[in-house]
């Protein structure tokens, strides 16, 4: 049956039922530039308001997936495991949880992405560390996920094409919290990926895509769905993003934390998480290890510059530095109770971490480090934040973004749990 793109849109419009070949024909003919980007813009709005329903989110997911090559992992000598966030605000857990789920004896095939706004990009972190580089050939991520256990690179242009072009096309709509898209996006991706496990960090809080846990949880739940229903062991866990994992947000910063996490140091919440996803993935490989005594071990030390060095990288290389620095302090005593992740990860854009276009450079050495976290007590005039730049005329705008963002109380917050809640098919 012939379709066009006009009653397509309409049709969701109107709150209808898209049809399986039709969700097929629409993906492929706007892949093919068939369908102008102004009428996929009309139906990703459809999508924002009407959703789509089970069936039309596995077909549509499927038909992004078949827009493009699949990679299969199969012949490896190791499960292969991955792991996807929703992406935060000073969220570096790739870098500590690949290497150390590899030396508990899985493969971990991570292919990540850059940064865009106030949440980072985990290939922006990687390529901190001097001589690193991002872009493998299958032939060399295949390699190194048999040799060492470990890769965090790009995703090859191939996988799931229809997605970069509809991420594009959402990010300048203002459909980006449209969850069958963003549920479609993450998916068609890491199953188009050929991992046979994987584990979905999905985050909740000011700082995270989803503000609440009733949308976290359906996020969670239909992309957990879509996982099953492919053939790939899915589990997701809700983590909080009220408040900045760990104490550094930028670039190189995040790496020197990885780093010390990996040295058997780092901060409570940063090691908490990473192991808690570290013992889902293992078990997901079937696999008998305790990620905490490997880490302990120094293992996961040992794959991290195993896997560094395999891609270019200098893992002894000093980190860069900002050029600048200006410290924000605490404007009364008592505790802090609030350190919203928002206002952080903008003010930590701001400075230079992040980028507005995908085209935009990042300074390497721009971020925040934090010196408390919220039930900690502080001293009026003592550090609370220490802003980093090569830019220092942006320390005003990065002040700015950090109005609300800090309050100081008599008494300590009620802690609020990292993990909030576990989705499994």
């Amino acid at each position: 049956m012939a379709y066009n793109a006009v009653e397509t849109i309409t049709r969701k419009r109107d709150g209808g039922r898209l049809a399986d070949d039709q969700i097929r024909w629409l993906i492929d003919a706007y892949t093919r530039g068939a369908v102008a980007d102004e009428q996929m813009s009309a139906m990703a709005m459809a999508v924002f308001f009407q959703g789509l329903d089970d069936r039309e989110l596995g077909v549509w997911t499927d038909a992004m997936i078949a827009s493009g090559q699949r990679a299969d992992f199969t012949g490896l000598s190791r499960y292969a495991v991955d792991k996807h966030s929703t992406g935060g605000v000073g969220d570096k857990i790739t870098l500590p949880l690949a290497p150390l789920v590899a030396a508990c004896g899985a493969a971990v095939p991570q292919l990540s992405g850059r940064g865009l706004g106030h949440t980072g990009g985990t290939l922006d972190k990687m390529e901190a560390i001097p001589g690193w580089r991002a872009d493998l050939s299958d032939e060399a991520m295949r390699a190194q996920l048999d040799r060492i256990g470990a890769v965090i690179c790009a995703a090859g242009a191939g996988l799931a094409p229809a997605d970069k072009k509809l991420y594009a096309l959402r990010d300048v709509t203002g459909t980006i919290e449209a969850i069958p898209l963003i549920c479609s996006s993450i998916m068609s991706k890491k199953i188009a990926e050929g991992a046979a496990g994987l584990v979905l960090d999905v985050k909740v809080g000011s700082g995270a895509f989803m503000k609440t846990p009733e949308r976290a949880r359906e996020l969670a739940t239909r992309m957990v769905g879509l996982g099953h229903a492919a053939g790939v062991q899915t589990v997701a866990l809700l983590t909080d993003m009220s408040t900045p994992l760990g104490l550094a947000v930028g670039n190189a910063l995040e790496v020197a934390e990885s780093v010390e996490v990996l040295a058997g140091g780092g901060p409570a919440d940063v090691v908490e998480l990473t192991l808690t996803l570290a013992r889902e993935m293992v078990a997901m490989a079937g696999l008998d290890a305790d990620p905490a005594a490997v880490l302990a071990s120094g293992k996961a030390m040992d794959v991290w510059r195993a896997m560094v060095t395999a891609q270019g990288g200098d893992p002894d290389a000093p980190l860069p530095v900002a050029r600048h620095t200006e410290v924000v302090t605490a404007e009364a005593s008592g505790y802090l109770t609030r350190l919203d992740a928002l206002g952080v990860g903008v003010a930590s854009w701001r400075l230079g971490a992040g980028r507005t276009r995908k085209e935009d450079a990042v300074q390497a050495g721009a971020g925040i480090t934090l010196h408390a976290k919220p039930g900690d007590p502080v001293v009026a005039g003592r550090p609370l934040l220490t802003l980093h730049t090569d830019t220092p005329e942006r320390f005003a705008d990065a002040r700015a973004a950090l109005a609300g963002a800090i309050v100081i109380g008599p008494t300590p917050p009620e802690p609020v749990p990292l993990v909030w809640d576990r989705i499994a098919p």
